[in-house]
C-alpha cells in the first residue's frame, strides 16, 4: 500500500479504537446521572452504591478514552498536513470548543464525583453527575460538528488553498450536524445501557450483588429500549438527509446502481460488486425505500450511474456496513422488547435464557456504532471534504509509506496494551462488584 492508503488505515484504526470509549461513557454518564437523581430524591443506600459502582466503571473507561484520543488529533499534523492547511481555520474551532466547554467540564466534575463525594452535599454530588453527563454529550456534539462539516461543508469561502470560516453557526449547524448528532447520541446511550443490562443480567444469573443488579437491570432496560427505538427514528431522518446532501453515498448504501422509481428497501442481499448488484437471491420490500426517503412510494431515487465513476464510494463496503448496522439494531430492539415484556409479566429474573441473551448481545450496539461510522466515512470517499478536497490530496507530501507503516505498527502495539489493560481492570472491577450493603458488612463482623 502507498502512503495514502496507509494513512487512511492508521486513521481508521485509531479512530475506531478510540470511539469505543466515548460511546460507552456517553451512555454510562447519562445512566449515572439518572441513578444519582434517584439516590438524591429517595435517600436510598442501594442507589448510592449503584451510582458509585457505575461511576467507577465510567471513570476507568473515560481515562483510557482520553489516552487514545490524543493520537487521533496529532495525526492531522503528521499524516494529513495538506488537509489541515485547507480546513484549519474551520476545523480548529469545534475541536477547541470540545476541549474548553466539554472535556474540562466532564473531567472536573468527574474528579469531584469520585474523590469528593464524601465531602460534598448530596445536592452537589447530584449536580456533579449531571455535569459529567452533560460534558460527555457536549463533547460528542463538537466532534460531530467537526466531522459533519467534512460531510456537508457550509459557512465558508475558498481563499487561495484554504477554506476560510465566514459564518460560525452556519458551519457548526450545517445540513448534517443535527441529524448525525441525535443519531450518534442515541447509539451511544444504547451502548452504555446495554453494558449496564449485560453486567446486571450476569450478576443475576450468578446470584451476586442482587440488590444493585436488579435495579441496574431495570434502569438499563428502560433506557435501552428507548435508545434502541431512538436509533431507528433518528436513523430514518439521518438517512433522508444523506439522500438529499450525499446522493452517491445513499445510492451505495442501498446498492442502487441505476436511477429508479418505486425503489424497494433491501432487507438482505449479498454485497454487490463495484459494478452491479449481486445476481443471488435477495429479500426486499417493494417501494419502501422511495416511501421512507421521499414519502412517495413511486418517487425516483438517483443511482450511482448518475454520478461520475471516479466519485463513487467503495460500494460493497458501504452497502455491507450499512445493512449490518440495521440488522444489529433490529436484534437489539428485539431483545430489549422481550426484556420489557418479561419485566411486565414479572418473569424477568425467571427467564434465564433471556438474561443469557442480554449478556450475549451486550457488544451489539458498540459493533453497530463502529459499522455505522464505517458507512459514513467510507461512503464519503473519494472526498475527505465532500465535494471540495479528495482524500488523496489531503495527505502530507513528505511522509513516506514506510514511516506511516512504522507509526501504524507502533500505535497498534500501544493500543493493544491499553486495550488489554482496560479489559483487565474492567474485569477485576466487575468481579469485585459493587460495595456490599450495610447488612452484609454487619454480617462480616458478627461471630
Amino acid at each position: 500500500m502507498d502512503a495514502v492508503d496507509l494513512a487512511r488505515v492508521q486513521f481508521a484504526f485509531t479512530v475506531a479504537f478510540h470511539f469505543i470509549f466515548p460511546a460507552v461513557t456517553i451512555g454510562l454518564g447519562l445512566l449515572v446521572a439518572i441513578a444519582e437523581t434517584i439516590r438524591w430524591r429517595r435517600k436510598d443506600e442501594v442507589w448510592d452504591r449503584l451510582a458509585l459502582f457505575w461511576t467507577k466503571v465510567f471513570a476507568l473507561t473515560f481515562a483510557v478514552g482520553v489516552a487514545t484520543g490524543i493520537v487521533m488529533e496529532f495525526q492531522f499534523g503528521t499524516n494529513w498536513s495538506r488537509y489541515s492547511t485547507f480546513v484549519g481555520d474551520i476545523f480548529g474551532s469545534p475541536l477547541a470548543a470540545e476541549g474548553i466547554f466539554a472535556f474540562f467540564l466532564e473531567s472536573t466534575f468527574l474528579g469531584i464525583l469520585l474523590w469528593g463525594r464524601s465531602r460534598i452535599s448530596s445536592r452537589l454530588r447530584w449536580f456533579s453527575a449531571v455535569m459529567v453527563s452533560l460534558g460527555s454529550i457536549m463533547s460528542g456534539f463538537w466532534i460531530i460538528v467537526a466531522n459533519s462539516w467534512m460531510q456537508t461543508p457550509a459557512g465558508f469561502e475558498i481563499q487561495g488553498n484554504r477554506a476560510v470560516l465566514t459564518d460560525f453557526w452556519a458551519a457548526a449547524l450545517n445540513a448534517s450536524t443535527l441529524p448525525r448528532f441525535v443519531h450518534t447520541i442515541a447509539a451511544a446511550i444504547a451502548v452504555g445501557s446495554f453494558v449496564m443490562v449485560g453486567v446486571a443480567a450476569w450478576y443475576v444469573l450468578k446470584g451476586r450483588h442482587l440488590d444493585v443488579a436488579r435495579r441496574s437491570l431495570k434502569l438499563g432496560l428502560t433506557v435501552a429500549i428507548v435508545a434502541s427505538l431512538g436509533m431507528f427514528l433518528t436513523g430514518d431522518s439521518h438517512a433522508r438527509q444523506v439522500a438529499n446532501t450525499q446522493p452517491a453515498k445513499f445510492a451505495a448504501m442501498n446498492g442502487l446502481f441505476a436511477t429508479e422509481q418505486g425503489v424497494p428497501m433491501i432487507i438482505f442481499a449479498f454485497p454487490p460488486s463495484e459494478q452491479a448488484r449481486s445476481d443471488l437471491p435477495e429479500l426486499a420490500i417493494p417501494n419502501l425505500l422511495s416511501l421512507l426517503t421521499k414519502f412517495d412510494a413511486n418517487a425516483e431515487i438517483e443511482g450511482l450511474a448518475a454520478f461520475p465513476r471516479d466519485e463513487w464510494p467503495p460500494v460493497a463496503v458501504t452497502f455491507s456496513t450499512y445493512h449490518v448496522m440495521i440488522w444489529l439494531g433490529t436484534l437489539m430492539l428485539l431483545v430489549m422488547a422481550i426484556g420489557v415484556f418479561a419485566w411486565w409479566r414479572g418473569r424477568l429474573e425467571r427467564w434465564r435464557w433471556l438474561l443469557a441473551a442480554m449478556v450475549v448481545v451486550t457488544p451489539a450496539p458498540l459493533i453497530a456504532v463502529q459499522v455505522g461510522w464505517a458507512t459514513a466515512e467510507v461512503g464519503r470517499q473519494p472526498w475527505i471534504v465532500y465535494g471540495l478536497m479528495r482524500t488523496a490530496d489531503g495527505v502530507s507530501p513528505i511522509v513516506s509509506a514506510p514511516e506511516v507503516l512504522a507509526s501504524l505498527l507502533g500505535f497498534g502495539l500501544v493500543y493493544l496494551v491499553l486495550g488489554l489493560l482496560w479489559l483487565f481492570l474492567l474485569r477485576r472491577m466487575l468481579v469485585i462488584g459493587p460495595e456490599p450493603g450495610p447488612e452484609i458488612k454487619l454480617a462480616e463482623v458478627l461471630p
